[in-house]
């Protein structure tokens, strides 16, 4: 029974129910039969004793039901729509966590080419990393791309201290994830990788990584969105051509916290570390590549190199581009019909596009009959929804005229 049900404790003492209930007399031959008693107390005292016995029951009554109302409330499990909350206590949870995966982060030095020579060590040149598996006496490790990009020399520092020459598998711009070989001589612990489908809006979450060149720095928080879509340019020029999904956190990442790790309540990496806002009157927004993504890409990378990916040939701009618009002479030049407000204008074509016959100031509208409005979407069915080797119908406008072409997709070269 809990305090606030309708039923309450009554302090007063309730009355036998029993109507039958005898007498201190009793009857004789029809007759009452008188006993002599003890002299009786008088009123005052009788209801002084009475007032007393009532407080204590009272006071015994309302013990008994508190007590037993709070350990059944500290037994039993909070239940927030329909999950159930750990009764453990969370701040232990992240020390376990901690403690389980702090060996497989490792801080990452690159020493970029410019500075090489000067022995310079600037902030851009830290990050972190995640060992991830251990094959043929080499320790893996996933990073961000952007981490060792323009590298001249690669270092790790484990959390023991110990620096590690490093070598570079395999990197990819788009996904933002590189992976590093180590000797394995030394390393005994591989992060645990966990499953970023399933995580919960709202659970605590642990960043572990290299922040300023701090190495071995640990910050928590919760997951504020599991799923979040976020443009990003990837020749960092303003123009947004991709599209990350990221898992989105108020942990706090700092630069040199790309690469590190994500971590739940379970020791578990569910996420790589990759990036922060960082704008006046903005806090608490750090992203993080989900680990289902990572580990896909960082195995072909370590299979390969590099990740496959289609083909098509295009140097392009966006025809309908509101931060970098074109201008009304290029429109005019383009002669579309008034129809056409959204597509791809063709810059340059080299390879299967130029195989295919398509040429400058053409405007590409659709891939196999689906619409291309930018070159994200255009980046975006190539990497999404073909294969290297397939054939794509493209449907384009030259000169005001609706044409269609045949492509095969080749292999994209390395940069």
């Amino acid at each position: 029974m809990g305090l606030f049900d309708d039923d309450f404790y009554s302090t007063k003492v309730s009355r036998r129910r029993n109507g039958k209930s005898k007498p201190s007399g009793g009857y004789a031959d029809g007759k009452w039969a008188v006993r002599k008693s003890r002299r009786s107390l008088a009123t005052w005292q009788i209801s002084l004793i009475s007032s007393v016995c009532s407080a204590v029951v009272a006071v015994l009554l309302f013990s008994l039901v508190t007590g037993q109302f709070a350990q059944e409330k500290s037994l039993a499990p909070v239940v927030i729509d329909k999950v159930a909350v750990s009764s453990s206590d969370p701040f232990d949870r992240i020390i376990q966590a901690a403690a389980h995966v702090r060996p497989a982060v490792v801080s990452i030095i690159n020493h970029k080419e410019d500075n090489k020579e000067l022995n310079i060590l600037d902030e851009s040149a830290l990050g972190s990393g995640v060992i991830y598996k251990k094959d043929d006496n080499k320790a893996f490790i996933i990073t961000n791309n952007h981490v060792i990009e323009g590298a001249g020399k690669l270092e790790v520092v484990t959390v023991d201290g110990k620096t590690h020459k490093a070598e570079l598998v395999g990197a990819d711009k788009v996904s933002d994830i590189a992976v590093l070989s180590i000797s394995d001589k030394g390393i005994n612990t591989i992060a645990e990788i966990g499953d970023s489908s399933k995580l919960r809006l709202g659970e605590t979450v642990i960043a572990i990584g290299n922040p300023l060149g701090l190495g071995d720095t640990l910050t928590s928080g919760i997951v504020s969105y599991t799923e979040r879509t976020i443009p990003v340019s990837l020749n960092q020029d303003g123009v947004y051509d991709w599209e990350q999904e990221v898992i989105q956190t108020d942990a706090a990442i700092n630069e040199g916290n790309s690469g590190g790790a994500l971590v739940d309540l379970d020791g578990k990496v569910i996420g790589i570390n990759t990036m922060k806002i960082s704008d006046t009157g903005v806090e608490g927004l750090g992203f993080a590549i989900p680990a289902n993504h990572v580990v896909d890409t960082a195995n072909e990378l370590t299979a390969k190199g590099r990740i496959a990916r289609s083909y098509l040939g295009v140097y392009s701009v966006d025809l309908n581009n509101p931060y970098v618009p074109l201008a009304d002479d290029q429109r005019k030049e383009l002669n579309l019909p008034a129809i056409v407000t959204d597509g791809v204008v063709v810059l340059d074509a080299v390879g299967p596009a130029k195989d295919a016959g398509l040429q400058l100031n053409d405007v590409i509208t659709k891939f196999n009959d689906k619409p291309i409005t930018s070159t994200l979407s255009l980046r975006k069915y190539l990497y999404d929804h073909t294969k290297i080797g397939d054939k794509l119908e493209i449907t384009f406008y030259r000169n005001g005229e609706v044409k269609q072409t045949t492509v095969k997709l080749l292999e994209k070269p390395e940069e």
